[in-house]
C-alpha cells in the first residue's frame, strides 16, 4: 500500500499545533528564537522549523523546550482535543494557526482582547473585514 506523499499534504496538524504552541509560549515570555535555541542547544533556524512544523520536535527536545519555556509538556498539546472549528465560528483551526504563525497575527491576537469596549472591537473587526474585501456576515 502506498503512503501519501507527506510533502504534498503539508505538515501534520498535530505538529502544526505543537509548533504554534512553542511560538505562542516563546512570544508570551518575550524570548527570541535565538535565545530559545541557545538554551536547548540548537540553531535559531531549527527553532523556526519547529514553529512552522517543517520539522517534527522529538520528545527529548520538547522536554528541553518545556523547561526553557517554564511550562509543562502538556501545554504544547492543549487544545488538541477541542472541536476542529472554533466554537461559534466557521473558521477552521488550520486558518487560525496560519494567522497565529505570523508576527502580526500573534500580536493582534494578544492585543485585541485588551480593547475593553465592545463597540470599538466591532469597529476594528469591520475595518479589517473591509480591508480584506470580505462582506459583513450580518448584512449578507
Amino acid at each position: 500500500m502506498d503512503k501519501p506523499d507527506e510533502a504534498a499534504q503539508g505538515p501534520n496538524p498535530i505538529d502544526r499545533h505543537v509548533g504554534l504552541r512553542i511560538r505562542m509560549r516563546r512570544k508570551e515570555l518575550g524570548i527570541s528564537q535565538e535565545r530559545l535555541a541557545e538554551s536547548i542547544g540548537l540553531t535559531f533556524q531549527q527553532v523556526q522549523k519547529y514553529e512552522r512544523a517543517a520539522n517534527r520536535v522529538s520528545a527529548s527536545k520538547l522536554w528541553e523546550m518545556s523547561r526553557a519555556l517554564s511550562t509543562s509538556i502538556s501545554y504544547f498539546y492543549e487544545g488538541l482535543g477541542d472541536a476542529i472549528e472554533t466554537p461559534g465560528s466557521n473558521i477552521p483551526r488550520e486558518t487560525m494557526q496560519d494567522f497565529l504563525l505570523t508576527p502580526e497575527g500573534i500580536e493582534l491576537a494578544s492585543l485585541f482582547p485588551k480593547i475593553t469596549k465592545s463597540r470599538v472591537r466591532r469597529k476594528v473587526l469591520d475595518l479589517v473585514r473591509a480591508m480584506a474585501g470580505e462582506p459583513d456576515p450580518v448584512e449578507s
